[in-house]
Formats: structure tokens, sequence, C-alpha cells
């Protein structure tokens, strides 16, 4: 009788426990618990995150074009589930870019895994997965409103709506979808940049502007204007001067040249490959390869209230080369001193800001470019050449107010021990707790065999 009640005893253990087992997994299903134990919840969203996400009052969808293949997607998944938990009407979907490469080349889709976030008709790319992209991605969207871009027309500039080579329609049409609206502006049929104007685009004038138009970019200057200025090697002479002037620099003679290209496989000298750049707010934490066909250098004739600092540079094995390069035959350049030629590391690419004239603007930015071509419609897919220039518009149109997310590192990843402690621990491990476990083993066979 009692051999029997015993093993009721243990049958009706093992039922509650295999019934309480069932029980919980029933209510996993129902309902979802979260606890975030790491210090500083860094498994968590931030409370500037969650603030960003309180801004958006519809609904979020992410596009995330990550190949199928390999662990890219259940990352990627896990990382925006933090989100979704805060926000439950943002949506995730997968595209796999190799199904259609050529509507990857057309939306700029160059890296595995990029991510296109929409909201209210407009979006937002990323080509890094971190909560700061992403918090000040959505910070850009929560802003809205649509910013008007005037390209200056009539002197051969590249067009804002082409198609051709060498005209900027792609990268365009891809600022259009986050806000931007580009309009032509003609100084032969107005005086002066219209008001409400955001930002003028300069596109690498070819022929000489009129007097009056350089003077109305002038006063628009003074005015407290922002300006993108895209300038070409030979193009120092388009009656521009008094707008460089204006400026404080000057466009150097000479094409750029780099033999630190070969090692990319360039063969051309005038390619430029750019991996890293410069500190500035338009280069923070970007690290994609640019390319740059054919560049002017730029420097800095004399100091004013513009503070100018480079966020483009060549390398130094470059210089500024005055001998023509011919494109369908091999040409022999080398650096000559004698001529006037420089040598490098040269700025071709210039941030300028200082105390807005204009009440209504903190500050006034300028950027100067000495090569168009890396926007254009033929180098626009090249390595990070469209998000480069999505960062130079996002400067000049003050949407680079980031969202500052504190570091939330683990403050116990590293253990210092001294080497007696380190010597007591190996001892406890490797002998005192096998002694331990080998007397607790001893002490119950003795138990059982007294039974």
């Amino acid at each position: 009788m009692r051999t029997l009640l015993g093993r009721l005893d243990g049958w009706l253990f093992a039922l509650a426990l295999l019934a309480g087992a069932g029980a919980i997994g029933y209510l996993t299903t129902r309902h979802v618990f979260v606890a975030d134990w790491t210090a500083g919840g860094r498994a968590s969203l931030s409370p500037e995150s969650r603030a960003v996400l309180g801004q958006l009052d519809g609904p979020v969808e992410i596009v995330s074009y990550a190949n199928p293949q390999g662990d890219l997607r259940p990352t990627i998944a896990g990382f925006l589930e933090r989100y979704r938990r805060a926000k439950p009407d943002l949506t995730l979907r997968f595209v796999d870019p190799q199904q259609d490469p050529a509507k990857m080349r057309e939306l700029g889709i160059t890296v595995d895994g990029a991510i296109i976030v929409h909201y209210r008709g407009r979006e937002q790319r990323l080509d890094e997965l971190s909560e700061r992209s992403l918090t000040n991605a959505l910070e850009r969207l929560a802003r809205g409103g649509e910013r008007i871009v005037a390209f200056v027309t009539g002197d051969g500039e590249r067009r804002a709506d082409g198609q051709a080579n060498a005209d900027l329609g792609t990268f365009m049409a891809q600022l259009e979808s986050r806000g931007m609206r580009a309009v032509p502006l003609n100084f032969a049929q107005v005086t002066a940049v219209p008001q409400h104007t955001d930002l003028v685009v300069l596109a690498s004038p070819s022929l000489a502007l009129e007097p009056g138009a350089v003077r109305a970019l002038v006063d628009y200057l003074a005015n407290g204007g922002n300006l993108l200025w895209l300038t070409e090697p030979a193009n120092s002479d388009l009656n521009l001067a008094p707008l460089a002037d204006t400026l404080g620099l000057r466009v150097l003679p000479g094409v750029l040249v780099d033999g630190g290209g070969a090692a990319l496989g360039l063969k051309d000298p005038r390619l430029l490959a750019l991996g890293a750049y410069p500190p500035h707010a338009i280069t923070r934490g970007f690290m994609l390869t640019t390319l740059f066909p054919q560049v002017a250098a730029l420097a800095q004739i004399n100091s004013n209230d513009w503070a100018v600092q480079d966020f483009l540079q060549s390398g130094p094995q470059s210089w500024t080369e005055f001998q023509p390069i011919g494109n369908a035959s091999n040409s022999t350049i080398r650096y000559d001193a004698a001529a006037g030629e420089l040598k490098g590391p040269l700025a071709f690419g210039l941030a300028l800001s200082r105390l807005s004239p204009s009440p209504d603007k903190s500050q006034q930015r300028v950027a100067v470019i000495g090569d168009g071509d890396f926007l254009s419609n033929t180098f626009l897919g090249n390595g990070g050449n469209r998000a480069l220039g999505e960062r130079v518009f996002d400067w000049l149109l003050g949407d680079d107010a980031l969202v500052s997310l504190p570091p939330r590192g683990a403050p116990d990843r590293v253990l210092e021990l001294s080497q007696t402690g380190l010597n007591i621990l190996s001892l406890g491990f490797l002998v005192a707790l096998p002694l331990l476990l080998l007397a607790i083993g001893g002490v119950v066979t003795w138990r059982r065999r007294r039974r």
C-alpha cells in the first residue's frame, strides 16, 4: 500500500507539472510580457526614440531590401521589434533585391539590407542599422513640410528634371519623395531669387552668366540664402568671380588626378574614389565609398565671416594636373611643380556657414563642390554617391538637427581580477568544486546503502 501511494504521488506530481507548463505556454500565446534587465536598459528603446515615435500620428511602413539567405532578415526584424512594441502600426516588409535588379538600380539600392522608411507619402533611406540612424530618419519624417529647391537654368546647367547622362533627374526624383520640390530659376525671367526659396542650386554652368544673374546670386547670399554650387574643372571663368569673392574662395586651375585609384581598378587618374572623409556634420558616420569623375580643387583665399570647413578631400598622392588628358588614349602625366601644379591632399568640397543675416534663420549655409558629375544620372548609382548627395542637401536645408542618443554601453563588460584572485578562482573551479561534488555524491551513495 505504501509503495502504491508513493507511485501515485509521483504520477500526480508529473501531471501537475505538465498542466502547469501547458498553462504557461497557453498564457504566452495570449499575453506578451517583456522585461529588460540589462544595465541602462540597452535592450529597449531610449526615451528619445520613444518621444520621436510619439510625434508620428500615422502608420509607418519600413521596407527592407535584404537578401533572404543568411541572418540579415532576422537581425533586422529583431531590431525593429523594439520600435513595433512602442508603435504597433509600424510595419516591416522585406523585398528580395535579386528579384528585380533594374528596380533596385532605379531606387538607388546599393547595399544588402538597405532600408526605406515611408510615412505620409514621404520617405527616408538608411544604409546602416542603428537606433541613432533610424530614430533620426523618423525625426526628419515627423518634421514634414515641402522644401523649395530652385535650380538656376539658362546657362548650360545640369537640369533637375533631365534624363540625359549629365543631368540630375534621377537624383532629384528621389529627393522629391523626401519632401523637396525642384523648380527652375531663370534670371532672364526674374531679377531676384523668389521669396520662400529654401535652397538655390547652381549646377555646373557651362556658359558665362549674365552680370545681372551673378548680382542676383550675390544679393541672395547677402540676404541669408542657402546655396549649393557645383563647379567643374576649367569652369573658373564664367563671370562668377563676384560670387567666389563673396564666399572668399577660388576654383583652382587644372584637374585633380590621383594614382591611388589604380588600387581599385580605376584606369583614369581623373576618377577620384574616396573612402574616408574629413569630419563634418555632412560626413559624420559616413563610411561608403564615393566616386568623382572629374574634380576641380578649391581653396579659401581670404578669411571673412564665413566659417569654412573641408568635407571632401583628395589623397596625398593627388595633384592638380594642367596638361590635357585624353579620353580615348593613354596619357602620360607627372607632377610638375615648376608649372605651378599643387600637390595633394587638396579640398574639393567646402562647407561654409555663418550667422544668418536674415532674422528668420539662425545659420546660413553654403556648400561648394568641385564636381557635379557624381550626382548625375550616369554616376549616381556608384557606391555612396546618392547617400552623400542626400546628406549635402539635408545639411543645407537644416535637416541635420539630429536626435542625440546617449551611449548605452554595458558597464560590466570588463572583469578586473588580481593575480591572487585569479589563482583562487582557478583552484576553486578546477579543484575545490570537483571535490565538493565528489563528496556530495559519496554522502548520497552512503545514505542510500544504509536504507
